[in-house]
């Protein structure tokens, strides 16, 4: 049986309509401590976490969580012999616990990152630093935050 003009304008309007619908996926809004650990090991693995020799300046109080300044660095003379080879940043509430990842050479001259990060609520920040004899040495700072900042409304 032919297909008349008003079938295939229904089915084709149809059609638009269902690709227009936009295609939801649920994740948790914040990160759990449960996830921060999970993404800490993921890095570190079963390796010892050892407090010293890494710096984190962070303001403890921001009024606003959208653009938090933050300073990460070593104390590291970079030499062959002893080195930062990576730098992470991790947080315990916002959307994602893996803020970030920076990676670094003999020839980076120091171990030193400066960037702005979001924090959705007052929460911990954990940096760790792997060094060349594959150590790890973490510092962590509890950051109280008026305004959050990487809340998401589902409506």
């Amino acid at each position: 049986m032919p297909t008349t003009r008003r079938q295939f304008l229904n089915f084709a309007g149809g059609m638009t309509v269902a690709g227009t619908i936009p295609i939801v996926t649920l994740r948790p809004i914040e990160a759990t401590p449960a996830m921060l650990n999970a993404a800490i090991r993921n890095v570190v693995g079963e390796a010892q976490l050892r407090t010293g020799r890494i710096k984190l300046d962070i303001p403890p109080l921001v009024e606003n969580g959208n653009t938090v300044p933050m300073t990460v660095s070593v104390a590291s003379p970079m030499t062959a012999d002893d080195h930062v080879k990576s730098i992470h940043v991790f947080n315990e509430k916002n959307p994602q616990p893996n803020i970030g990842n920076f990676y670094f050479s003999l020839f980076s001259g120091r171990a030193q990152v400066s960037t702005r990060i979001r924090l959705a609520d007052t929460q911990k920040v954990v940096a760790i630093a792997r060094l060349s004899d594959d150590t790890f040495w973490q510092v962590a700072s509890e950051i109280v935050v008026t305004l959050a900042a990487c809340t998401e409304e589902l409506n």
